[in-house]
């Protein structure tokens, strides 16, 4: 009886090193994929600037929009901000660069600028791979949660302190489609 007892408890002890070690890589994979998006969100912000000057002397009329664009751009980049934060700035960012492109089909002469169409292709580029990794993020984030969720892994999850990981969303504002009439009046 006493054998048994033992291997019992060794056989627990594994089985709670495998279940932590599990929720830890989960959760790595998390942070991992989540610097990923990072990195692509500075790739974007070192293009604002760029474009801003290529959009500048052509759109004298949509300051507003700059001005916007350039509020955001510091405000990402400065300090340490949470996961929160970033994608609130990241979804405001999106619908400003929307706005932009949108009010540039109104100007000719920018839209056959060669230095403005190469920024919107580089640009164009950069906004799909940030959407291929917020799935991959989204997918992390799922395989995080379902092993902090299911039994018997969320009996030492919640032991541990492992918590819910956040998708990665986009606001209502981000679904909806620009109106280009509507920024002609900002």
């Amino acid at each position: 009886m006493g054998n048994y007892f033992i291997i019992g408890l060794c056989l627990l002890f594994v089985a709670v090193v495998f279940i932590f070690n599990l929720l830890i890589t989960k959760r790595n994979q998390v942070k991992n994929a989540f610097a990923s998006i990072d990195a692509l969100l500075k790739k974007r912000y070192d293009l604002i600037p760029n474009l801003v000057e290529a959009v500048k002397g052509y759109v004298k009329h949509e300051s507003a929009l700059l001005t916007e664009i350039a509020k955001l751009r510091s405000a990402a980049i400065s300090g340490q901000k949470s996961g929160k934060e970033k994608e609130g700035i990241d979804n405001e960012m999106g619908n400003t660069l929307k706005s932009i492109m949108a009010v540039s089909e109104s100007y000719p002469e920018l839209k056959a600028s060669n230095n403005f169409m190469h920024l919107q292709k580089t640009l164009n580029e950069v906004e799909e791979q940030i959407s291929a990794e917020r799935r991959a993020y989204n997918a992390s984030v799922n395989d995080y949660n379902n092993a902090v969720m299911l039994f018997p892994f969320n009996i030492l999850a919640g032991l541990l302190g492992f918590k819910e990981g956040d998708y990665f969303s986009i606001t209502e504002k981000g679904r909806e489609n620009i109106n280009v009439a509507e920024q002609w009046k900002k």
